[in-house]
């Protein structure tokens, strides 16, 4: 048995902490790209005149692109390993970034945040997939989350920067500062170990077993290593996933409950919520850009405050109960906001009232489903389909948000924003039953354990 010494400790610490900074930080560069667009929204049109309908559709470009990259990043990560995909992902962000700030057409504008979106896309399902199979069972929910907080913190930092210029009003310069987040990840990636599952599945049990060594004492390593191989060898992980039928009885299960988290996690509205934040507030009163981007920076900053808090109870609260008091949470606060803009004329306090309510959501998000939903949907998958599963999951997941971003303005402009609200609360209220109800207990359990949870014959 390995002996555990001090000297030992330090260096796994280490090896877990690498993965957590080098591989979480496409959570920033996720966040940053969601983060940026609320700053910029208030210049672009000086420059390049839109629509209602356009300034919608620049929102969903992101999810868009997403949409189309989590259709190919399971399978690709399947073949190429989640290292390497990760690595990709980098390189095409930073490709899209100088498109974006080079553009002087509605398109060529268009075109750059649907590239960013393929970026994000990948990061969005390979990220979450390498860290859910490479840390620790102790520290796996803490290590999924640190995707979601780096996420936050990409996305208040994008608000930080959006604050510094507004009063220039230079948004090309804005889009240009993601360049910081995408170079990182990109060099971060070349320190990273492929994932010991991934190597189990392709066979390569060796490497598998010396990187496991990395961050596990030698007898947690050989026992996940054992647990690993008879998945393998009892057929309920191959690797074949591309000829899997994802509908057997099997897997009807955890499949259906994961697509439904991730649809509905989007239904929320919280990814419109937060990059047409500026919009919302200017409309609800606060017509100041400077007051809007401060309660745009307030709102960012309590999501990422309360991550930090979310992530300090994963390991010690089972994710249903958080996912449930954040999406019944969630559901008062969009009441909250739906009363404000129904009843209240437009007015600076109209504004002030209405910060408040989406604070609140954030807050409530934050700690629950926005925290949780990443280590969620990756536990829950089984290992023999978790990357095209969790591939399917996040291309439903970037559809919705696609979809109900680019209809957000145009609802609002028909049923009014408290309609909206009322939208998106009743659709957040089928998320707390789903959440109270239907996930099962995963906290403390190994990936396999979760799995036999779902068990039942093949036929």
């Amino acid at each position: 048995m390995e002996p555990i010494s001090g000297k030992v400790t330090t260096a796994k610490h280490r090896a877990n902490m690498a993965v957590f900074i080098f591989a979480a930080i496409g959570g920033v560069l996720y966040g940053y790209d969601l983060g940026i667009i609320s700053g910029a929204l208030l210049f672009i049109d000086r420059d390049i005149p839109m629509t209602m309908n356009q300034t919608s559709w620049l929102v969903a470009a992101v999810f868009g692109g997403g949409s189309i990259a989590t259709l190919a990043s399971g399978f690709l990560s399947d073949w190429l390993g989640r290292r390497l995909m990760i690595l990709l992902s980098a390189f095409i962000f930073i490709i899209s970034v100088f498109i974006v700030v080079f553009a002087h057409s509605y398109d060529m504008l268009l075109f750059g945040r649907l590239v960013q979106g393929v970026g994000v896309g990948v990061i969005t399902i390979v990220v979450p997939l390498y860290l859910t199979e490479s840390m620790p069972t102790a520290l796996r929910g803490r290590g999924v989350t640190a995707f979601q907080l780096l996420l936050t913190l990409g996305i208040f930092l994008a608000s930080l920067v959006g604050l510094f210029f507004t009063s220039s009003g230079d948004w090309r310069g804005m889009f240009l500062t993601a360049l910081v987040p995408g170079v990182i990840m990109f060099i971060g990636c070349f320190f990273l170990s492929d994932s010991p599952r991934w190597l189990a599945l392709k066979g390569r049990f060796d490497q598998a077993y010396k990187i496991l060594k990395k961050t596990r004492c030698t007898d947690d390593a050989r026992r996940e290593l054992i647990q690993m191989r008879n998945a393998i060898e009892s057929g309920r992980t191959g690797f074949d996933s591309a000829r899997i039928n994802l509908w057997q009885r099997r897997y009807m299960v955890p499949i259906s409950l994961v697509f439904a988290i991730a649809i509905l996690q989007q239904l929320t509205g919280i990814n419109s919520l937060l990059q047409l934040s500026s919009v919302i507030l200017k409309n609800a009163g606060l017509k100041s850009n400077i007051v809007d981007m401060l309660g745009t920076n307030a709102i960012m900053g309590l999501n990422f405050v309360m991550t930090i808090v979310a992530i300090s109870l994963v390991d010690k609260l089972e994710r249903r109960t958080l996912m449930s008091f954040g999406t019944g949470g969630i559901v008062l606060s969009l009441i909250y906001c739906a009363c404000v803009f129904h009843f209240m004329p437009e007015s600076e306090q109209k504004g002030f009232m209405l910060l408040s309510g989406v604070l609140g959501f954030v807050f409530f998000y934050a700690v629950g489903p926005g925290a949780l939903v990443w280590a969620v949907l990756s536990e829950l998958l089984p290992s023999k389909v978790r990357s095209r599963g969790l591939a399917i999951a996040l291309f439903l997941n970037s559809l919705t948000s696609s979809i109900f971003a680019s209809i957000f303005l145009g609802m609002a402009n028909h049923i009014g924003y408290a309609g909206v609200f009322c939208v998106s609360g009743f659709f957040t209220l089928l998320y707390f039953v789903v959440c109270f109800w239907l996930i099962p207990k995963t906290k403390g359990k190994s990936l396999e354990d979760i799995e036999e949870q779902f068990a039942v014959p093949a036929h």
